[in-house]
C-alpha cells in the first residue's frame, strides 16, 4: 500500500474511532505530541487536548451525530477529506448556542498533513450556515419575547399615570415625564384629598420590563387606596402602611422608592414624607424687567420674583 493510501487509512481512523466514536485514547495514538489544529476554536491554535475537550462537547450536546466521509483525496503528506456532518442539537449548549432540538447538516472539507504515521497539523474550512441558523433564529425568537414583554410593559406603565392633571385656585400644576429608557419603573399621581387637599407622589420601582411596571402599578394601586384611607393624614404614615404592605409582595431583588407630599392650596403649606427618593427641587425663577416698572416689591430694583 502506497504511503498516500496509508495516510488516507490514517485519517478515516480518525474521524470514525476518535471524532464518531469518542474514543480520546486513539486520538494520543494519532496525533502527534505537536499537533496542532488551526481552525478548531476560533483565535487560537488548538492542540490535542483542545481536539479531546471539542469531541467530549459534541458528545455532551448533540445526540446521533457522525461524519461520514464523502470523499478523501491524498498527495504527498497531506490528505483532503470531504466530510457531512449530521447531529441534533438537543442536549447541552455549545459555544454559546443554547440546544434548540434541530437537526443540522454541515458540510466540512479537511487538510491533515501527516508525517510519519502521525497527524501533525489539520485545517478546515465548513458550510457552518445549518449550525448557527438555529443561533440566529433563537436570537430572532428571543429578540421578539423582549419585544412583546416591553410592549405590555409600556401599555401597563402608561394605564397607570394619570389621565387628568387637578385643577386648584391659583396653582398650576405642570407634570412632566421622561423615562430614561423605553419602559421604567418611574410613576406619579395625583389624591385628591378632603378639606381641599392634594396628595402628590413621585416614585420609582427598580429593574425594567413587565415586573418593574407590575411592582409600580401595584404600589400606585396601594398609595392611592391608603391616601384616601387616611385622608389629609401624615405622609410619612401613608408610607408606611404601604411599605408594610408591599414589602411580603414584591420579589426581594426588587424596591420602591417614593416621595409623598400633601399640599394645602389655601395657606400653601407642603407636608412630605421621602422614601429613598430623591428630594423635590424648589426653584425661584428671577425675570429682568426694565427700570420702568419700578422698585416695588424688587430687592435689586431692576427684577421680579
Amino acid at each position: 500500500m502506497s504511503s498516500e493510501e496509508n495516510n488516507k487509512a490514517l485519517v478515516r481512523r480518525f474521524f470514525e474511532e476518535v471524532a464518531n466514536q469518542g474514543n480520546l485514547d486513539v486520538a494520543d495514538e494519532l496525533l502527534a505530541p505537536d499537533f496542532v489544529d488551526h481552525d478548531l476554536i476560533p483565535g487560537k491554535v488548538a492542540d490535542i487536548e483542545d481536539v479531546k475537550r471539542n469531541v467530549a462537547e459534541l458528545q455532551a450536546s448533540f445526540s446521533d451525530y457522525h461524519f461520514s466521509i464523502e470523499e478523501q483525496v491524498a498527495e504527498g503528506d497531506k490528505v483532503v477529506t470531504r466530510t457531512i456532518y449530521n447531529a441534533t442539537h438537543d442536549q447541552e449548549e455549545y459555544r454559546e448556542v443554547i440546544p434548540s432540538g434541530t437537526r443540522i447538516t454541515m458540510e466540512t472539507v479537511t487538510i491533515h498533513r501527516v508525517i510519519e504515521g502521525k497527524i501533525v497539523e489539520a485545517r478546515h474550512t465548513a458550510n457552518t450556515a445549518g449550525f448557527w441558523q438555529q443561533r440566529l433564529q433563537r436570537e430572532r425568537i428571543e429578540r421578539e419575547r423582549i419585544e412583546q414583554e416591553l410592549k405590555v410593559a409600556r401599555s401597563i406603565q402608561l394605564a397607570s399615570l394619570p389621565k387628568e392633571v387637578p385643577t386648584l385656585e391659583d396653582w398650576q400644576i405642570s407634570p412632566l415625564y421622561q423615562p430614561a429608557r423605553e419602559v421604567g419603573g418611574d410613576f406619579y399621581d395625583f389624591h385628591l384629598l378632603p378639606e381641599g387637599r392634594l396628595g402628590v407622589v413621585v416614585g420609582d420601582a427598580t429593574g425594567k420590563g413587565v415586573p418593574a411596571a407590575l411592582v409600580m402599578a401595584s404600589a400606585r394601586t396601594m398609595l392611592r387606596a391608603v391616601a384616601q384611607a387616611l385622608g389629609s393624614s401624615s405622609p410619612g404614615d401613608v408610607l408606611k402602611r404601604v411599605n408594610d404592605a408591599l414589602f411580603t409582595d414584591i420579589p426581594p431583588n426588587m424596591f420602591v422608592t417614593c416621595f409623598y407630599a400633601i399640599l394645602d392650596p389655601g395657606s400653601g403649606r407642603l407636608l412630605y414624607a421621602n422614601a429613598g427618593h430623591d428630594l423635590p427641587y424648589v426653584c425661584a425663577v428671577w425675570v429682568a424687567m426694565p427700570r420702568s416698572y419700578g422698585r416695588e416689591g424688587c430687592p435689586s430694583g431692576s427684577c421680579l420674583r
